[in-house]
């Protein structure tokens, strides 16, 4: 699943550390791996420490490397064609938006799986609103133990 999270361009390894556990940790579980670029911040003495302590790989890119550029450019690409969807005109609102377009995102279909990355991580497609079951005829056993349970109730 792709994750995207605001921040600012100064951010500290400490700072990468708390939003990787409110956004990631806290709502995935530990990864396995972290694919990023070589930037200070993920090659910092404190930042490696954090991944060996916690059993995490890293796949760090190699500068102007064009397939995980392209990857990454590709993800980009489509991170701003859905903020465009939502962003007002004076384009200060695009945190406000940015969940839903991760949301959007990890449930349009991959061109590589022909599967949301909702349903890779998860194995069903997200929930929207409540189903409504119309008819349902249980079978032998079910529609037994059912007239069990409402004779018990009565």
């Amino acid at each position: 699943m792709e994750v995207f999270i605001p921040t600012i361009s100064s951010i500290t390894s400490l700072n990468l550390a708390h939003l990787f556990i409110k956004n990631i940790f806290l709502k995935h579980g530990l990864p396995s791996i972290i694919v990023s670029d070589k930037g200070a911040i993920f090659v910092s003495y404190f930042w490696t420490n954090v991944c060996q302590q916690l059993k995490i790989s890293r796949d760090l890119s190699t500068a102007y490397h064009p397939e995980t550029d392209g990857q990454k450019e590709r993800v980009n690409k489509r991170l701003e064609q859905y903020l465009w969807m939502y962003v007002s005109y004076h384009q200060d609102d695009w945190k406000t938006w940015l969940p839903l377009a991760e949301f959007a995102y990890n449930n349009s279909d991959q061109s590589s799986t022909n599967q949301s990355l909702f349903f890779t991580s998860y194995g069903r497609d997200p929930q929207f609103g409540s189903v409504h079951i119309t008819q349902y005829t249980p079978s032998g056993k079910v529609s037994t133990k059912i007239k069990s349970v409402q004779q018990d109730v009565k």
